[in-house]
Order: structure tokens, then C-alpha cells, then sequence
């Protein structure tokens, strides 16, 4: 039997359950879990906050695990096979149709009518498809991406989903050689997004936060200057910035004061990214003449990822992992009794990453 931890409704308790291991059919691989992280996301599903989540469900759309068994031959994306015993990651997007008008034409496949995503939109009834759980079922089809042999099971998960969301966020931004970036929110994503903008040649990093704890990772993560959200944060990017404003601003922290806040912040002619926003949080006032059409501002929204920036981001951490120590990032880890205090202390954000190891 396999053990496992269950949101079983809205704010409801969690429950640890027991489920028959699988059998496996042809092309799926069954992982022996070994870190699965805790983010803003799984809060968010256990205060009911996000659409078309079919509870009970077993929470964890991150994971790192060992291969225990396959149903047949399986091959990562390089055509290279999954065999037991190889510690991989995985995207946790699934069933994307690549048919569709967003797919194919719009190029935008993270809004695929079709996604299924391991951790949210999977629920119970559909097996072992989420991190806080002894084992993982990858269904045929599930892209792997095998752990690079400089980097550790621990280094991953500490970038967990906030690496590929950052690298997805960095793309847009387009960062250039120079470039004065402010990042809005230290947690997960936002130290990701320093690193990413240290390592794109940025001339200056900025990150804005209101916990001293993530300000000083931050510093540790490639941020040049920790500003918190109590400071004349206006007045220290000016100073940073010759008195324009930066010249692109990255909001991640998830709360919607910060949109008006960095339309501000960001430079006339600049670019203002917007990632931090998964879910709805509510209305903000916004001038339009003000904000945007006299600032000649360029507005741009990232949702999610695909599989090209968690095998890129495998990459990013394999050339950097020793400038840039994303392990550090794990605060503190916990069993699969302590799921409902991890995510107490995700909430409170008295930690940077929380960490479930379901086998200890």
C-alpha cells in the first residue's frame, strides 16, 4: 500500500490515506517520491481559491522521485530510456492536445482547454498523480526530464516550480546586457527571477518584500539591493536608476496592490511583467492615462510553463548551481503528518520553500 496525504474538500482538514500501488501499463513509470515542494498554489487549492479542482485530491504538482518501475520501454525527450533507478523530474502538465487553436496557432499552449495539471486539476479518483505521496504515477505521455549529474535531488526542488515560472517570466521580459531589473516579491519565483536576471546581465537588481528572512536570501540569489515594502520604495529605485525607473519590473508577489505599484515603478518606455497573479485576489484601480498610455508601457502577463523551461531550467541550475545555491531556498522540510503545518507555514511565509519528503 501506498501512503499519501489528501486535501479532501475546501479548508478541510488534511487526511493521510493508503492506496494499492499500481500497476502499470505500457509507457507510464512509477516514481518512489523523494521531495515534492509546498507553494503558494497548494494555499490557494486548500482555501478552495482555484476553479475546476476536483477534490479530494492529493496535492504536489512539483516532484523529484526515483524511477521504481516502467511499464515497458520509456524515453525522455533526447530519446535517451527512463530505466529504474535514475532520479528524474517531471512536467507536471499533462494531457496538453497540441490540436488546438492555442496549441498550434497561438502558440500559447499553457492555455490549452485540455491541460491537466499533476497536484490540481488530477483528483484522488484518478490514482497517485501528486507529490504528497509515497509514490507518483506517471502516466504514458508524462515528459521526464532526468536529473542532471551535477545537480542534486535537493537543488531541484528547491527551485521547484518557481525556477521554470521565473525562467518563463524572464523570457518575456527580455532582459538586455545593462538593464536596471526590480523584481516584487522575494518568495519562491522571485528569487528565482534574481538569480536569472543576475546571470542575464542585468546592471542592477532590485527585489521589494516584506519579510526580512526572503530579503536576505534574496541578496544570496543575485539581488543587489533588498528594499523593503516599508521604504520609500519609489525613491531608492530612482536612486538605483539615474531617476527613470527601472527598466523592467517583475511582479511576484502576488498580490494585486502591486500591479498599480509597479506600473509606477517601471521607467517610461519600460516593460512590466506580471507573473505573480495565479490566482484571483480581487480588483485594483488603475489610471490608464497615467499608468500605461502617457508611460509608453509595455504590460505583459506569464501564466505557468511548459516543458522547454523545466528542461531549460534543468540546464540553468547544471551551469549555475554553485553561484546560485537554490537548495538554501528549503527552509525546513516535514513528513507526511505535518502537510497542514507546511502549508500553515507557507501561508504565514515564515519560511522561503517548504518541503514535503514523503519517505522521509
Amino acid at each position: 500500500m501506498v501512503r499519501a496525504t489528501v486535501i479532501p474538500s475546501p479548508s478541510a482538514s488534511l487526511e493521510t490515506r493508503f492506496y494499492p500501488e499500481p500497476e502499470l501499463e505500457p509507457g507510464a513509470v512509477l516514481l518512489r517520491t523523494i521531495a515534492s515542494e509546498v507553494c503558494g498554489t497548494d494555499v490557494h487549492l486548500w482555501h478552495g481559491k482555484l476553479a475546476g479542482v476536483p477534490y479530494p485530491l492529493i496535492p504536489g504538482h512539483v516532484s523529484i522521485g526515483e524511477v521504481a518501475a516502467t511499464g515497458g520501454p520509456v524515453f525522455d525527450i533526447g530519446g535517451h530510456p527512463i530505466t529504474p533507478g535514475m532520479t528524474v523530474t517531471f512536467l507536471d502538465v499533462h494531457e496538453t492536445c497540441f490540436n488546438c487553436w492555442y496549441c498550434l496557432v497561438g502558440k500559447a499552449s499553457t492555455r490549452c482547454p485540455d491541460r491537466k495539471v499533476y497536484g490540481i486539476t488530477y483528483g484522488e479518483k484518478d490514482g497517485l498523480l501528486g507529490g504528497w505521496s509515497e509514490s507518483i504515477y506517471l502516466k504514458p505521455g508524462v515528459k521526464i526530464v532526468p536529473l542532471a549529474k551535477n545537480v542534486s535531488a535537493d537543488q531541484w526542488i528547491g527551485g521547484g516550480c518557481g525556477l521554470p515560472t521565473a525562467l518563463h517570466a524572464t523570457d518575456m521580459a527580455e532582459i538586455k546586457l545593462g538593464d536596471r531589473v526590480l523584481i516584487l516579491g522575494a518568495g519562491p519565483v522571485g528569487q528565482s527571477l534574481c538569480a536569472l536576471a543576475a546571470s542575464s546581465g542585468a546592471r542592477w537588481v532590485g527585489v521589494v518584500d516584506s519579510a526580512e528572512n526572503r530579503l536576505q536570501q534574496a541578496l544570496l540569489m543575485g539581488a543587489d539591493e533588498a528594499i523593503q515594502l516599508s521604504d520609500d520604495i519609489l525613491g531608492k529605485v530612482r536612486a538605483a536608476t539615474g531617476g527613470r525607473g527601472a527598466d523592467i519590473v517583475i511582479e511576484a508577489s502576488g498580490n494585486p496592490s502591486a500591479v498599480p505599484a509597479g506600473c509606477e515603478l517601471t521607467r517610461d518606455g519600460g516593460r512590466f511583467i506580471i507573473v505573480g497573479q495565479y490566482t484571483d485576489h480581487g480588483e485594483i484601480g488603475l489610471n490608464p492615462h497615467l499608468h500605461i498610455n502617457k508611460k509608453h508601457l509595455e504590460i505583459r502577463g506569464c501564466w505557468g510553463s511548459d516543458l522547454s523551461h523545466v528542461w531549460r531550467s534543468m540546464e540553468v541550475m547544471s551551469r549555475f548551481g554553485d553561484r546560485f545555491r537554490w537548495e538554501n531556498l528549503i527552509t525546513k522540510s516535514y513528513d507526511l503528518d505535518a502537510c497542514e503545518q507546511a502549508l500553515r507555514d507557507v501561508e504565514s511565509r515564515s519560511v522561503v520553500k517548504a518541503v514535503i519528503r514523503p519517505n522521509g
